[in-house]
């Protein structure tokens, strides 16, 4: 610190603290002898006219002697050299205020971002973006943190997108690291040849290079690989493109020139192997193309059969191998020619459509039931079918609990009851009144969806099977007999055929079926369960993504049915007394609704698949937020969609559990109980 009685003289503060300075001239001169390093910081910052913000982790002792004058700039390099030794740094403000915080902690602040007009010098933390071109910053990356101070302020971070490093660190560091990527970042020798082929097929002449390159620098490591050329067949124009080193090209070429020689022979044998279609299946069309061939070489006509054919004096045979999904052929080279390209033309990726179905049935049903009936003991009475049990088993229940107090009948009478029962007995006669309503209520909504391939049947079919009785059998001594069985499906039933046209349309060939266990019918006693049946048989022609109605069923049924004593029922209001009546109303809504979604890439197939599975996981998460804490077992829940399925959650809670069980022993303490 300055000493304006004695001039300008520096004395020693708590650190042997020395500075020579003038007022009309900006040169420093510093001492530091076990000086603490805030009153360093402290005394920079007044010669400086500097705020400093000093981090309270910032302690510590330093001891560093200058003996040349610095200029301003050079006194504050020096500052920041001093804090780098001691493992600090400087992080600027825009309003001109330094931070001193630690190294590591400098790589995370506002440090600037410099470029090549403005790199920074010395010590001062920066951050740079630098672009490469020929070389990948994913291998580029690991190399340059080997020579950064990865553990202090520097960094390097690689973004694959745009193939940029972004390094952080001190000036004079990140400006070296620039360099070694500006040196190695340089594109080699990589210049092109293409061979066309005369006699021989280019993808089985890449195929077959492709191989010895592989066997030949299977001991070479990563270098060789990386120096290895590239072989591209182009079945176009049936050419070999050869690209890398002038020597590995050299090689390839000559490799390919020997190979590519006219057979001798009147015929050759090559195998192709499918990416997408199925060999079995392919034979017949290649077949059929032969002979057609075989009539243009011979000017007309046609073998048929095609299965061995004679085509320029050499033997045409087409067979598939059904378990690598391979064809196997034998022709002439101009035969092969055709057939090849024949086959790969064929062999195409298929797209693929996602047929998504909306079926919702909406059923109401509405039924009363009002009865009044009569009985005596001695004479009979009224006896009304659709009014629940009989007056006769009322009054015979009545009598017996009169007379014996005996309440079993009573009860047993109490549970074929529906509705409201009321009545009296008296003497020889007895009454009873039924009333009964209902008010029933059906909603059925189901979305099936399936994926299938263009042109290929696909169905869906949710449901169960019930048994029907189909007949009946007596064994030889007559005895015993038999019953046949027959199951019938019932459920929702999705069968559809898409075919893919032109313009993103789907033709859909569609058969739907929704049916259901039905009331017994009316006098159908023993026959068997009937089945309600909605069925719905068209082809629509539809866009991909839009949504089409198929068909609806609206129906209303009302029936009334009256039982009544003749005459008696008749006479108007005490008609009521002699009557029994029943009123049931029933409706039903049945819509279906298709949306066909044509797929042509995997990522929409993938993207369509990690929907369907995200939105069935958190139908999982929220039914499991709504169960109680103390619930047991827990619901199990999906994981996210992408990972790998090895354990379920519960197991792997356990596994832990055991694992610090075991650890808790091994330290010597008692093992706990439950979970913490």
């Amino acid at each position: 610190m300055i000493n304006k009685r004695n001039g300008w003289r520096l004395a020693t503060v708590a650190a042997a603290l020395m500075m020579a300075g003038s007022a009309w001239a900006t040169e420093y001169s510093a001492s530091f002898k076990n000086a603490d390093i805030e009153e360093f910081i402290n005394t920079v910052g007044k010669n400086l006219s500097k705020t400093i913000i000093i981090e309270p982790s910032v302690r510590g002792k330093i001891n560093v002697r200058s003996y040349d004058l610095l200029n301003e700039e050079q006194y504050y390099q020096f500052f920041l050299s001093v804090l780098d030794v001691y493992g600090f740094a400087v992080v600027p403000m825009d309003n001109g205020v330094l931070k001193v915080v630690r190294s590591k902690d400098a790589k995370t602040s506002a440090i600037p971002v410099v470029d090549e007009t403005n790199p920074g010098i010395g010590d001062e933390m920066v951050t740079r973006v630098v672009p490469v071109r020929n070389v990948s910053v994913r291998e580029l990356a690991p190399l340059l943190r080997q020579l950064n101070d990865n553990a202090g302020g520097g960094n390097v971070v690689h973004y694959d997108p745009s193939n940029v490093l972004l390094i952080t660190g001190r000036a004079a560091v990140v400006n070296r690291l620039v360099e070694v990527v500006r040196r190695v970042d340089k594109a080699g020798d990589q210049e092109v040849d293409i061979i066309k082929l005369k006699y021989a097929s280019a993808g089985e002449m890449v195929r077959l290079v492709t191989n010895l390159n592989k066997d030949g620098n299977s001991q070479g490591g990563n270098t060789s690989l990386l120096l290895a050329p590239k072989v591209v067949a182009d079945e176009r124009t049936n050419s070999v493109v050869v690209s890398g080193e002038p020597k590995a090209r050299a090689r390839i070429i000559q490799m390919v020139r020997q190979l590519d020689r006219d057979l001798q022979s009147q015929g050759n044998t090559r195998v192709f192997y499918l990416k997408y279609g199925k060999a079995k299946d392919m034979v017949e069309v290649l077949k059929g193309v032969s002979s057609s061939i075989e009539a243009d070489k011979k000017g007309g006509g046609s073998t048929a059969g095609g299965g061995n054919a004679s085509i320029g004096g050499g033997k045409l045979a087409i067979s598939a191998d059904e378990t690598t999904n391979a064809l196997v052929i034998t022709a002439q080279p101009d035969v092969m020619a055709e057939l090849e390209q024949v086959v790969a033309k064929l062999d195409i990726r298929r797209a693929q459509v996602l047929v998504e179905a909306i079926i919702v049935e909406i059923a109401d049903g509405d039924g009363l039931n009002l009865g009044v009936q009569w009985a005596n003991t001695n004479g009979g009475g009224t006896q009304f079918t659709n009014a629940g049990p009989g007056i006769g088993s009322v009054a015979i229940a009545a009598k017996d609990y009169k007379d014996n107090g005996n309440t079993t009948g009573i009860a047993k009478l109490a549970e074929n009851f529906n509705g409201m029962a009321a009545g009296f007995y008296q003497g020889n006669w007895a009454m009873l009144v039924t009333a009964l309503s209902t008010n029933t209520k059906s909603d059925i909504l189901s979305t099936p969806s399936i994926v299938t391939m263009d042109n290929k049947e696909a169905s869906f079919n949710v449901g169960q099977e019930v048994p029907v009785q189909t007949g009946t059998q007596n064994s030889t001594s007559g005895d015993t007999t038999f019953s046949t069985i027959e199951r019938k499906t019932v459920g929702t039933k999705l069968v559809v055929t898409p075919q893919i046209n032109e313009g993103d349309s789907v033709l859909l060939t569609i058969e739907q079926e929704v049916s259901s266990v039905g009331k017994q019918a009316t006098g159908t006693d023993g026959l068997g369960p009937t089945f309600d049946t909605r069925t719905v048989k068209n082809a629509v022609l539809v866009k991909s993504g839009e949504t089409v109605v198929l068909g609806g069923l609206m129906d209303e049924q009302t029936k009334e049915e009256i039982s009544k004593v003749p005459l008696l029922g008749d006479i108007p209001v005490l008609g009521y007394l002699f009557r029994s009546t029943s009123n049931t109303t029933s409706k039903r809504n049945l819509m279906v609704f298709i949306r066909p979604t044509i797929l042509r890439d995997a990522n929409v197939y993938s993207g369509i698949s990690s929907n369907k599975y995200t939105m069935f996981r958190a139908e999982q998460l929220e039914a499991a937020a709504q169960e109680g804490y103390l619930t047991s077992p827990k619901r199990q829940v999906l994981p996210e969609y992408g990972q790998d399925v090895a354990q379920s959650p519960e197991v792997q809670k356990q596994i832990e559990l055991m694992k610090a069980r075991q650890q808790a022993t091994a330290d010597g303490a008692q093992p706990f109980v439950g979970n913490k």
